[in-house]
């Protein structure tokens, strides 16, 4: 078991530091947002992290691997700085149009990003995903290399990771932490802090992120899925917010639910609509607790064949 206490590592901050040269963006750009890249392979936490860091739920977080479809922008704001984080899909080996059209979500954070926070956990042995990883190591940014879930491991196993990683990425900060136990998670907002000026809000501050409401009803939607169905289907879902009316004392939302088979359309609904029941029910607690607000829901089951594979389809549902 590894114990959650003050690490026992050095890292030369002041150094790596001083190798880093700001963007010609960042210069001529004061009133620019500072944005911090959140980037690993699916599972290993980095929606955890992100929704610590921001201190909102915005990023669906199940034990499934590639739950996380969109880049996620988390607001945060202090009195010296807006920060601007950027959740993004597991950086996988694309099977599917919807995976390469993930990825690039991927690839514009890593092109945007002022701090990349790198997430990986005790289990990876290497990154997934050669082309990513040469590219990270290629930035001219302050990289955090984080070696999450530190609480399911041992002080060997983790002295062995962070030997790893700093051989791998000599630039970066290599540090552990538990997101899910808030371990470590204060250094991380240090080191953030430390490697980026003041800057004034671009956004408003009374926002969280740049996404609408339906967004966020709609991945509590996805998660809730992901938490009570099996194998393929979560991944072969897909929630279209067809109808959000708000008014003082109650949200109206009807929610329909996409997948790509007749067959997976009955298990979502279930023997006598019980599963579907059990989605919609799950979900509007969620999502009440979200809004801070009576909500109505009422969900559907549709089916669209073969919609991740397809452009048009993708671009009909935001992809």
């Amino acid at each position: 078991m590894y114990y959650l206490v003050a690490p026992q590592y050095t890292v030369d901050v002041e150094r790596k530091r001083a190798l880093y040269v700001p963007s010609k963006e960042q210069e001529n750009d004061p009133n620019r947002p500072m944005k911090i890249a959140v980037v690993g392979r699916p599972n290993v936490g980095k929606s955890t992290l992100m929704n610590q860091l921001v201190g909102e739920k915005l990023s669906i977080v199940t034990s499934k691997a590639q739950t996380t479809r969109h880049r996620i922008l988390g607001i945060v704001n202090d009195d010296d700085h807006q920060i601007v984080f950027s959740d993004t899909p597991g950086v996988v080996n694309a099977a599917y149009k919807l995976h390469e059209n993930m990825m690039e979500y991927v690839s514009t954070s890593l092109q945007d990003a002022d701090v990349l926070l790198f997430v990986t956990d005790t289990l990876e042995q290497t990154m997934n995903h050669e082309g990513t990883l040469a590219r990270i190591k290629k930035l001219n940014i302050p990289v955090l290399c984080l070696i999450n879930k530190v609480d399911k491991s041992n002080q060997d196993k983790v002295a062995e990771r962070i030997k790893y990683w700093q051989e791998q990425m000599p630039l970066a900060e290599v540090m552990p932490i538990s997101a899910l136990h808030r371990f470590n998670i204060e250094t991380v907002w240090n080191r953030i802090l430390h490697h980026i000026p003041e800057n004034p809000p671009y956004y408003d501050k009374e926002e969280i992120s740049d996404r609408p409401m339906r967004f966020f009803v709609s991945e509590i939607i996805r998660e809730k899925i992901f938490t009570f169905c099996q194998k393929e289907i979560p991944y072969s879902t897909q929630i279209e917010i067809e109808q959000y009316e708000d008014t003082v004392h109650l949200i109206s939302i009807r929610a329909v639910i996409i997948v790509e088979r007749d067959s997976q359309k009955g298990i979502v609904i279930g023997r006598g609509g019980e599963m579907l029941k059990k989605i919609g029910r799950q979900a509007r607690i969620d999502i009440q607790k979200f809004l801070d607000k009576k909500v109505f829901l009422e969900t559907f089951v549709k089916v669209d064949k073969d919609w991740r594979s397809s452009e048009a389809k993708l671009k009909k549902y935001g992809y």
